[in-house]
């Protein structure tokens, strides 16, 4: 049975999902963007002493947490590459599924 407010709760039950699933995109977008930034500057032999360098090798080692050292091959660079890249597409992965998922729901 329909009544005058079922509509209305839709919609702002749809509006709810396209939020969620923005909110989990742009975060997912994020992380893996840092985690890009970071792989190009170990890669192309940024300036460590520069600030922000610092701080996306900061926040990506954070993000990465245990991925960090899955692989150990001899090149430090290769390191990061392959583990943050890892990284990076687990949290892509992650993210899209469950942005398919929020919109699905209802």
């Amino acid at each position: 049975m329909t009544g005058p407010g079922t509509e209305t709760r839709r919609r702002t039950a749809d509006t709810v999902r396209n939020v969620a699933a923005t909110v989990i995109s742009l975060a997912t977008t994020a992380v893996v963007l840092i985690l890009a930034v970071h792989i190009v500057f170990v890669a192309f032999e940024a300036n460590t002493g520069n600030g922000l360098v610092r701080w996306f090798a900061g926040r990506a080692t954070d993000l990465a947490w245990q991925f960090k050292d899955v692989f150990q091959p001899a090149n430090a660079k290769a390191t990061v590459v392959v583990n943050y890249g890892l990284a990076a597409v687990v949290y892509l992965v992650i993210g899209r599924t469950l942005v398919s998922l929020v919109r699905r729901l209802g």
